[in-house]
């Protein structure tokens, strides 16, 4: 049976229109299983299920009955693409510039200059990311109180500072020191982001969005060598190494996105009007009645809360005991790491090998390419095959030959081999935005959005802390001991992918069974009498 957006059982776009004989408006949805176009939720009593609360903020636009054309649609939807869409992959950017820099900066003999060694750089990142990780959840809950409108420009702003200061950095304290603030005032933006984007996308179009966002985070990292080519040149001006003018140069452009950026961005869908976005803001009525509906029909439980409105205590024990997001929490921990230490050490493994800090920067560039193709590729194809974890699978096939070879390879081949091995193992298959979608889909509700999130997040970091770990001192240049550990890891997301998908597969197969033995009627009286939320709904099936 076809999958259907954010878990919506196709029965329910049927009982509304066999509701009621008179009732013409359902239209199928074109190209994409399940998915309802032009579909009201007038008759039989089902608008009180899906009417958003009289707070939220496009209530003033539902409309049950209003309709729209397939190409008036895509029309808006790509003009949130230009409007929205583009900006958010800036503020990526700027993320990832600052975050991302300390690899640039190693390549110019940071640790060398600041007294440290690779142990020492394991300890920085670890306590980054044990603060990154700290942060996520509180900056959510911050977010959904304050809006992410409000939020993401604060954060971008307040890190943009710290990262500034890097310049200042005197040894093995002040280097721990920044590690941490940057940590805690970054942490959160990614899910920060991609709640803002779920205003605006339906489940379906998610994905994509979310793999152009991590475009523009691959893309910081070629930008950013080229960058690093030309400022790390600086070094001895002013007597200052060309590392901190890298890190003082690029926290200066990201302070300044974040400022633009709390001028720029809407609230929401209907909240587009300012003086800095005209009086008449971004959208007129009919474009505001087309997003706002369709974003309610795809998921109704997005107009269970409006975007200024915070998660009470119970709502977040709520979704944290909320067990059928916990595979997705799993995978978070352990997919990522095979490929990590690699994508962490690439700079310090060229220079190992033998080529100079400028060859080095530049020779990372390709690894990045491949990586934005991969992400693009393998998004794309999960959506037009409908198959998450399977094709999520494939980022541990592609990994487990390259650190094979990295166990066995001798250590007198040749440096370009060895750059072979490097860039593909960077530039790995990316299943993040997958992943990161799945999450939302399989949330249900904007509670369990914004807290699963938060925790999916939190999980990929814990993930980066074991493995900057993994490769130590004593076992460079090659880390033979660190590659074996990772094949183990590999082997073991196997398993992990495989098992997440039977067990939403049986959990879907369960909850047909009931649904199909249902009446009419019965299926009518559950969506209108049931207490159960989100993704516990019986008509509600989890993406796989």
């Amino acid at each position: 049976m076809a999958e259907t957006p954010l878990g919506i059982h196709p029965d329910v776009a049927k009982s509304d229109s066999d509701v009621s004989e008179t009732n013409k408006t359902n239209k199928p949805r074109h190209g994409r299983p399940g998915e309802r176009e032009g579909v009201t939720f007038a008759g039989g009593g089902l608008e009180s299920h899906y009417k958003p609360i009289a707070k939220y903020e496009g209530r003033h636009r539902y409309d049950p009955d209003f309709e729209w054309e397939p190409e008036e649609e895509r029309m808006v939807v790509r003009k949130i693409d230009k409007k929205i869409c583009t900006w958010v992959c800036l503020m990526f950017f700027a993320l990832q510039l600052d975050r991302g820099n300390i690899s640039q900066a190693l390549s110019d003999n940071l640790l060398g200059d600041l007294g440290l060694n690779t142990n020492d750089y394991n300890y920085g990142q670890t306590i980054f990311y044990v603060s990154f990780l700290s942060a996520e959840l509180p900056s959510q809950l911050i977010s959904k109180k304050l809006g992410p409108d409000n939020w993401i420009p604060i954060q971008m702003v307040s890190w943009s500072l710290v990262a500034s200061m890097q310049a200042f950095l005197n040894g093995r304290k002040s280097f721990f020191a920044c590690r941490a603030l940057l940590g805690l005032i970054e942490g959160g933006f990614i899910p920060d982001n991609i709640l803002y984007l779920s205003y605006f996308y339906t489940g379906w179009e998610l994905p994509a969005r979310l793999s152009w966002f991590w475009v523009s985070y691959q893309s910081t990292q070629i930008i950013s060598a080229f960058f690093a080519y030309g400022i790390l040149r600086l070094r001895g001006h002013n007597g200052m190494e060309g590392w901190r003018w890298l890190f003082a140069l690029e926290g200066m452009l990201t302070g300044l996105i974040g400022i633009i950026s709390w001028f720029y961005l809407p609230p929401s869908p209907t909240q587009t009007a300012s003086r800095f976005r005209g009086k008449n803001g971004w959208f007129n009525e009919r474009e505001e009645k087309i997003m706002v509906n369709r974003i309610l029909r795809d998921d109704p439980s997005k107009g269970d809360m409006h975007n200024r409105q915070a998660l009470s205590f119970g709502m977040f024990w709520e979704c944290i005991k909320d067990y059928h997001m916990w595979p997705i929490y799993v995978l978070g921990l352990s997919w990522l790491i095979p490929t990590q230490p690699m994508t962490a050490y690439l700079t310090l493994q060229l220079k190992a090998i033998g080529f100079d800090t400028f060859q080095t920067n530049l020779l990372t560039i390709p690894a990045y390419a491949l990586f934005i193709v991969q992400l693009l590729f393998w998004t794309w194809i999960s959506e037009k095959l409908n198959e998450r974890f399977l094709i999520s699978l494939f980022s541990q096939i592609w990994a487990m030959p390259l650190l094979i070879a990295l166990v066995v390879i001798p250590g007198a081949t040749s440096h370009w081999a060895k750059w072979v091995i490097s860039t593909l193992m960077v530039g790995h298959p990316y299943m993040h935005a997958i992943l990161v979608a799945i999450t939302s889909r399989n949330a249900g509700t904007v509670r369990t959005r914004t807290v699963a999130s938060a925790l999916y997040n939190m999980c990929v970091q814990a993930s980066s802390i074991i493995s900057q770990n993994i490769y130590r001192d004593d076992d460079k240049p090659l880390y033979r001991r660190g590659n074996r550990v990772l094949i183990g890891i590999c082997a073991y997301n196997f398993a992990l992918f495989i098992v997440a998908k039977l067990y939403y597969l049986s959990i879907n197969r369960k909850r047909e069974k009931i649904w199909d033995a249902m009446s009419k009627d019965e299926k009518e009286r559950y969506l209108n009498t049931t207490t159960d939320k989100g993704n516990k709904r019986l008509d509600f099936r989890f993406a796989h």
